[in-house]
């Protein structure tokens, strides 16, 4: 598997000419399909048009390089509508907020790792509140938005794998797996209650939040208190989701 980091700025090599014809420029998302679908290219020569290759276009994904057949594998925007279509619903991945279906806050994206196969997500790293980071399955992943990754409600009680961010770049990666039963799933979505609150606290709404009568329920540029933050929840799940979405 490849991190999103290993691909964007790759070369890309064609077999047939043995020439550098491209750079990654960025990573396409199906967010349907829960994988990468094209790679925009750049090029020093290309001036106006904007071309992508089909993943399956891709014959390898190396530690150096990626490689095609041939240039006629890169093609324009023009040519692939749908490549178009998926551009315009700007899902990055990276920086999105993470939340359960159930609406509990549990952090933000950092990175994520692609089957360099198929191209589909295998699984994302967040780093939550408290400043841990966990590497959670694409299994568990039922939404991806331009914002915001909804979670299942199984990611409750499945096995997540968190990470101390300081070991990060450690040679060898250090995991710990946290295991929770049916039985201890209530003291789950407690833990991610805390975590939205430590996400949220001390930031700052960036527009005018309303509840589902329409009613303005926080400020743009309200910093947020703990106390806001439990007074909130009384106004549901959109609520809190639209406040996630809206803060710096």
């Amino acid at each position: 598997m490849k991190k999103s980091i290993e691909i964007i700025g790759f070369p890309i090599i064609s077999i047939s000419a043995g020439e550098e014809i491209g750079r990654v420029k960025s990573i396409v998302i199906n967010p349907e399909k829960g994988s990468v679908d094209f790679l925009t290219v750049e090029h020093e020569d290309w001036q106006v048009s904007v071309k992508a290759i089909p993943f399956q276009k891709i014959i390898g994904i190396g530690k150096y390089a990626i490689t095609v057949e041939s240039t006629h594998s890169i093609l324009d925007l023009n040519e692939i509508p749908i490549a178009n279509q998926l551009i315009n619903k700007k899902v990055y991945i990276k920086g999105a907020q993470v939340m359960t279906r159930v609406g509990e806050l549990v952090g933000e994206i950092t990175e994520y790792y692609v089957n360099e196969t198929n191209g589909q997500i295998i699984s994302v790293d967040v780093t939550t509140g408290d400043q841990d980071s966990i590497e959670v399955s694409s299994e568990y992943i039922i939404t991806y938005g331009e914002n915001l990754i909804i979670l299942n409600e199984e990611f409750s009680t499945g096995e997540v794998e968190a990470r101390n961010p300081k070991e990060a770049s450690a040679p060898v990666e250090i995991k710990k797996s946290f295991h929770f039963s049916t039985t201890a799933n209530q003291e789950r979505v407690n833990d991610l209650d805390r975590k939205q609150d430590e996400l949220l606290e001390g930031k700052q709404a960036t527009k005018n939040i309303v509840n589902s009568q329409g009613e303005t329920v926080v400020t743009e540029g309200t910093v947020l208190t703990k106390t806001e933050i439990d007074h909130l929840k009384q106004y549901g799940p959109s609520v809190m989701v639209e406040l996630s979405m809206n803060v710096k």
